[in-house]
């Protein structure tokens, strides 16, 4: 299998999640503003985190070619977050989704990321459509998603989830 796709844009690295990223994923996982936005995985450990990252993340790149992207800043070698195409079971489509540590958010980093993965999307997967999911309340995360050029479609709820969100959508191909 050839490596995977690696990016550089004008501040940052991105590079497909691994096992070596569990720490990463832990802190991501652990954020109170990503389990308020997103979801309580329940992952408190390093060791379930490489789990969560075998079964996720380098399931996704072994399954379909493209999941998260790690973003590493160039001037400092920190690693602040994840930007990717994420694969769910009740979409015919992959979606767009990323997180920053708190310390990273508010910067550009998660648009300037965005952005690469969208030209990645198109121009190298080709693929025709692109959604993202959002709580409706994560108002900096809709602000990046309609930047990026998705609209809102409809209210959904998730397989296992009560809750309904915000799913977004673009066409890709003209």
């Amino acid at each position: 299998m050839a490596p995977e796709r690696q990016f550089e844009t004008a501040r940052l690295y991105l590079r497909p999640v691994t096992v070596d990223d569990a720490a990463l994923m832990l802190a991501i996982w652990n954020d109170p503003t990503f389990i308020r936005n997103v979801a309580d995985r329940g992952i408190r450990t390093l060791e379930q985190a490489r789990e969560a990252v075998a079964l996720g993340a380098e399931k996704l790149f072994a399954d379909y070619g493209y999941g998260p992207y790690s973003l590493t800043l160039k001037s400092s070698g920190d690693q602040i977050g994840i930007c990717g195409l994420f694969r769910r079971e009740n979409f015919d489509d992959p979606d767009i989704g990323f997180s920053l540590l708190p310390d990273y958010r508010g910067m550009g980093y998660a648009g300037e990321a965005a952005i690469e993965v969208v030209r990645y999307a198109r121009d190298e997967l080709a693929l025709e459509t692109l959604h993202a999911i959002v709580s409706p309340q994560n108002g900096p995360s809709i602000g990046l998603i309609e930047k990026l050029g998705l609209h809102f479609e409809r209210m959904v709820t998730m397989p296992g989830d009560s809750k309904k969100i915000s799913l977004y959508s673009m066409a890709l191909q003209e």
